[in-house]
C-alpha cells in the first residue's frame, strides 16, 4: 500500500503536529493547541510522550491527506465512532457522512480548508453501526515547508446531548412565550433596575397605547405612590415570593384617551446571572427578578364609575342649588347692607330741628325692620356640609368632572384637550369641595368661550406635579380677562359677564375659598394672551395634615 495511503509512523504523526504547531492557522482553538502542548511552551519532549498526548487527548482526533484519506485516529477518535484504528486508516473521512448533512454545508466545508482557512462547523455523522449523531468540527489545514497543503487536522466531539438540550430550551422557550403571548393579562418580567427582561403582546399593546412610554415604569410610579413599592428593595429582600396581590391602579394614558384600570400583582423570582465570575455565587447573593401582572379591569371599571357619576350629579347638583341660594340671600344681604348702613350713619348725625325726634324715631324703626330682615337673611342661609378629609386623585376629580359638563360642552360646541399627567400623587382634601371648585373653573372656561363667539372653540386642561404641589391648568381661548379686572373678578358677586346667568358672581370667589381652604391658591395668567390661562394649585399634603 502507499505511504500515502497508509497508517502514518510516530515520526511523520509528531512532524504532522509539530508543523501545525509552528504556525497553527488563525482561528484554532486554543483547546487544540492545549492539546497538543502538554507542556505549555515549545520547547523539545520526548516524542513517546508527545504522541501519547494526541492518542490519548479526550477529543477525537484524525489527521488526513490532502484527499480526506485518513492516515491516522486518536483514541477518542476510535470510541466515538466505532471504528478500530486499522479499520479506518486508508479510508475517506466520508465514511462518517450521513445523508442528514445538506451539501452546502460539505462545499462550504471544503471551500475553506481549500483556501488554507480553519473551518468549524456542525455535521450529521454516523458510527460504524449507522448511528447518528451530531459532530462539532474543527478542521485545520497543515502546510509544508513550501507553504502548501500537506495534511488536515481534524477535531470533533459529539454534541448529540447538546443539540437535544438546545432543542428543549428552544421548545420550553416558544412554548413560554406562546402561553405568555396568549394570555389577555400584561405580563412583564423586571429586573432589579427596572429593565424589561421578558414581556407579553399584551404589554406591548399597552406601549402603543402610552405612546412608546415604557409601562413598567408607569406601573412602578404608580404603586411607589400608592403602597410605596421599591423595586430594588423588593429585588433584594430575599423574602416570601408573593410581594402583593390585586392592587389597583388608575393610569392615565397620554394625549387624554379615557383612563385605564388595573389589578396589578407580583411575585419575586430568582434573577437569571450569566455572568462567569459569579459561578460559585450562591443564589441568595443575587438579586431577584419581579414578575408583575397586570389585569385591566377597565370596563367594570366604567360601569362602577358610571353609578357613582350618577350619584355625584345628583350630589353636585343638590350642592350647587344650595350655594345659588347661598349666592343669592348673601347678595341680598349684601344689598341691604348698604341702606342700613345710611340709616345708621343717618342717626349718627348731630339733631338741630324740633321735628328731629319724629325722623329719629322714624329711621329708628327702619333700622330695626332692617335688622330684623337681616337676622331672617342669616337664618335662611343653607348650611355647607362639613366633608372629611381623604385622598383625592385630581386625574379622576377632573375626569368626573369632565364627563358631566359633556352635553353642556357639545351643546357650546367646545373642543376639549385633556392632557393629564400618566401618574399623580394623590392629594389630601375635600373631593366634594375640589370637585366643585374645578366645575367653577371649567363652568367660567366655558362662558368664556361661548361669549367670544370664535370659529374654533377650545379649552385645553393639564395637570402637573410640581414640587409638593399638583397643579391643574385650565386655558381657554375666550374673551379673556382685561388687565384692570383681574382683581376685581374674585370679589364676592362681580359679574363681568355679559349674560350673567343664574349665578350672582362668576364663581371665582368659591373657587378661590376652595383652594385657600386646602392650603393652595387659584391664580391667573396676566401675560396669556388669546384667552385666559388659570392655575390652580394644591398641596399634596394639606394643611390638616400633620
Amino acid at each position: 500500500m502507499n505511504k500515502r495511503i497508509s497508517a502514518l509512523t510516530h515520526e511523520e504523526v509528531i512532524e504532522a503536529i509539530s508543523a501545525f504547531l509552528e504556525s497553527p492557522p488563525d482561528g484554532t482553538p486554543a483547546e487544540v493547541i492545549e492539546a497538543f502542548s502538554s507542556m505549555g511552551s515549545k520547547q523539545i519532549i520526548p516524542p513517546r510522550l508527545f504522541l501519547e498526548t494526541v492518542r490519548q487527548a479526550p477529543v477525537a482526533i484524525s489527521i488526513t491527506d490532502e484527499r480526506a484519506r485518513i492516515l491516522y485516529a486518536n483514541d477518542a477518535f476510535e470510541e466515538l465512532t466505532g471504528y478500530s484504528s486499522d479499520e479506518i486508516v486508508g479510508k475517506n473521512e466520508s465514511v462518517l457522512s450521513s445523508q442528514s448533512t445538506p451539501a452546502q454545508v460539505y462545499q462550504d466545508l471544503w471551500q475553506t480548508i481549500q483556501k488554507k482557512q480553519v473551518w468549524k462547523g456542525r455535521l450529521i455523522n454516523h458510527t460504524k453501526l449507522k448511528q447518528e449523531y451530531v459532530a462539532e468540527l474543527t478542521i485545520s489545514p497543515v502546510l509544508n515547508a513550501h507553504g502548501e497543503i500537506a495534511y488536515f487536522l481534524g477535531m470533533h466531539r459529539d454534541i448529540t446531548e447538546l443539540h437535544r438540550l438546545e432543542r428543549r430550551l428552544t421548545f420550553q422557550k416558544d412554548l413560554t412565550e406562546t402561553a405568555l403571548n396568549a394570555v389577555p393579562m400584561v405580563i412583564a418580567l423586571l429586573s432589579s433596575d427596572g429593565r424589561v427582561i421578558l414581556d407579553n403582546y399584551a404589554y406591548k399593546a399597552l406601549e402603543g397605547d402610552f405612546r412608546g412610554v415604557e409601562p413598567a415604569q408607569v406601573f412602578l410610579e404608580a404603586l411607589q405612590q400608592q403602597i410605596q413599592f421599591d423595586l430594588e428593595a423588593a429585588c433584594r429582600a430575599h423574602g416570601k415570593h408573593r410581594l402583593f396581590t390585586n392592587i389597583e391602579l388608575r393610569l392615565d394614558p397620554p394625549a387624554g384617551t379615557s383612563p385605564r384600570w388595573f389589578t396589578c400583582s407580583a411575585v419575586r423570582l430568582a434573577e437569571l446571572d450569566e455572568a462567569v465570575q459569579h459561578y460559585f455565587k450562591k443564589a441568595a447573593e443575587s438579586p431577584d427578578s419581579i414578575l408583575l401582572v397586570a389585569n385591566e379591569v377597565t370596563q367594570s371599571r366604567h360601569r362602577i364609575n358610571e353609578a357613582r357619576l350618577n350619584m355625584i350629579r345628583a350630589n353636585m347638583a343638590e350642592q350647587q342649588l344650595v350655594q345659588t341660594m347661598r349666592e343669592a340671600i348673601s347678595a341680598a344681604m349684601f344689598k341691604l347692607q348698604v341702606p342700613l348702613n345710611v340709616i345708621k350713619a343717618a342717626l349718627s348725625m348731630p339733631r338741630n330741628r324740633a321735628d328731629s325726634e319724629a325722623l329719629s324715631e322714624a329711621l329708628q324703626q327702619a333700622l330695626a325692620s332692617g335688622d330684623e330682615a337681616m337676622e331672617s337673611l342669616h337664618a335662611a342661609l343653607p348650611l355647607q356640609n362639613l366633608e372629611q378629609q381623604t385622598q383625592v386623585n385630581i386625574n379622576e376629580v377632573v375626569h368626573e368632572v369632565l364627563r358631566m359638563s359633556t352635553e353642556q360642552l357639545l351643546a357650546a360646541g367646545i373642543v376639549v384637550d385633556w392632557r393629564p399627567t400618566t401618574v399623580l400623587p394623590a392629594v389630601n382634601g375635600r373631593v366634594n369641595a375640589i370637585r366643585g371648585m374645578i366645575k367653577y373653573l371649567l363652568d367660567n372656561a366655558i362662558q368664556a368661550v361661548h361669549e367670544a363667539k370664535k370659529e374654533l372653540q377650545e379649552i385645553r386642561i393639564e395637570t402637573c406635579s410640581d414640587g409638593d404641589d399638583v397643579v391643574i391648568t385650565i386655558i381657554d381661548n375666550g374673551v379673556g380677562i382685561p388687565a384692570p379686572m383681574m382683581l376685581r373678578v374674585f370679589e364676592p358677586f362681580f359679574c363681568g359677564w355679559e349674560q350673567p346667568g343664574k349665578h350672582a358672581g362668576m364663581g371665582l370667589t368659591m373657587a378661590q375659598e376652595v383652594a385657600l381652604s386646602h392650603g393652595g391658591v387659584v391664580e391667573l395668567d396676566p401675560d396669556f394672551l388669546g384667552g385666559c390661562r388659570v392655575y390652580a394649585r394644591l398641596p399634596i399634603h394639606g394643611p390638616g395634615d400633620n
